[in-house]
């Protein structure tokens, strides 16, 4: 990957508009046909957006999808409700929110969690179902159609790991979590593959390499927890097996909600075995308060040759627009450490990971955008000098 400029992207959600807000039925399992005008209209708005700041690699804002990681109940076989009583609810709460339940039940009169939800599980094979090619079809036409406006912007569309789906929707089906996760991968492997073909970069999101210690491993050893880390790596390289590297890049975030957070694994524990996966973009973390002192970790640890990095150099969880000047001493840093050829600038996480409660108000998160590009465009002149 070579460029003259620091190149600026951002992790996947976006605030949806409200006009769209209020026509589209987000569930987790749709039953309506949806009116495919408004989200080709909606996927306009906000691609014309992110055009306009100035972005180069832009998508969709996930304007379908009611999260990054529950949107496939709608799209593969085997998920319902089950036995909500068999839910294990120890691996559903944040372990660092479980010392602070002030904070969830904030978070419960905000809306941002709503605990009467019944939660979706693996109830059944998991397979394609009739309408996920139809789905994911619908959204890359409207991506790239959206995009023939703006011939010099770059595409990318994310979708869920094998992982982070396991993690969402536990499995009272299979035997094994291995089996599981191999007819997940499998089921997914057709929608990472439709992602590439249409031209675009597949960006998967795996927060189960690292959210997930303080969720399913919250009482487990960091070692045991590195080695479900592994597993789901190996089990996204053979999902993956089909697609290049270079098309492919991966999110890899501790939860993007704002809290303490003194639960997360440091990213030294996991970054070895986190570079194994075959994609050769890595989105991570490096704004927010907890996570950005760990640009250091590259002082130590040698990114391999044929990978490059996309550190957050914005967060997601507040309403605080960063100074470009500081955007651009985070670029800076990077660049640094692992060579300007091998930096992209992006953000923590997505802007509106529940599509009906972003987590930055939407005008604000078009202004943080703004800086993200200005900030860029400080550190490409500083590094042109």
């Amino acid at each position: 990957m070579t460029s003259r400029k620091i190149k600026t992207t951002h992790v996947g959600s976006l605030p949806r508009p409200q006009w769209f807000l209020d026509t589209w039925q987000y569930s987790q399992q749709e039953t309506a046909e949806q009116d495919k005008s408004a989200l080709k209209r909606a996927v306009k708005e906000v691609v014309d957006m992110q055009a306009e700041i100035g972005l180069d690699i832009v998508n969709d804002g996930e304007m379908s999808k009611p999260t990054y990681a529950t949107y496939i109940t709608s799209r593969l076989n085997g998920f319902s409700e089950g036995d909500q009583g068999k839910i294990d609810k120890k691996a559903i709460i944040l372990a660092d929110l479980g010392e602070y339940p002030e904070v969830i039940q904030r978070m419960i009169e905000t809306g941002s969690i709503d605990p009467n939800e019944p939660r979706l599980c693996c109830t059944g094979k998991v397979t394609p179902s009739a309408a996920s090619h139809s789905k994911v079809m619908q959204d890359l036409d409207c991506l790239q159609s959206a995009l023939q406006s703006h011939p010099d912007c770059q595409g990318f569309m994310s979708a869920a790991s094998p992982g982070v789906i396991s993690v969402f929707q536990q499995n009272q089906f299979y035997e094994t979590q291995d089996a599981y996760l191999e007819d997940t991968a499998e089921a997914m492997r057709l929608e990472y593959e439709a992602i590439v073909n249409a031209g675009l970069i597949l960006q998967l999101d795996c927060p189960d390499l690292a959210m997930n210690r303080h969720l399913e491993y919250s009482a487990s050893s960091d070692d045991e927890f590195v080695k479900s880390v592994s597993r789901n790596i190996e089990v996204l390289n053979h999902a993956t097996r089909n697609i290049p590297a270079e098309q492919m890049r991966m999110h890899v975030c501790w939860g993007n909600y704002e809290g303490p957070h003194h639960r997360d694994i440091p990213l030294r524990k996991i970054i070895a075995t986190v570079i194994q996966a075959k994609p050769a973009g890595l989105l991570i973390e490096c704004a927010n308060p907890r996570h950005a002192h760990e640009a250091e970790v590259f002082e130590k640890f040698k990114l391999p040759d044929d990978k490059y990095l996309v550190p957050g150099v914005i967060d997601t969880c507040t309403n605080y627009v960063e100074h470009p000047d500081l955007v651009a001493q985070r670029i800076l840093r990077f660049v640094a450490l692992v060579g300007m050829e091998r930096v992209l600038a992006g953000t923590d996480c997505g802007f509106a990971t529940f599509a009906k409660c972003p987590s930055v108000f939407p005008r604000i998160a078009e202004a943080k955008l703004h800086s993200l590009v200005k900030g860029a465009q400080i550190a490409s002149e500083k590094l042109s000098r």
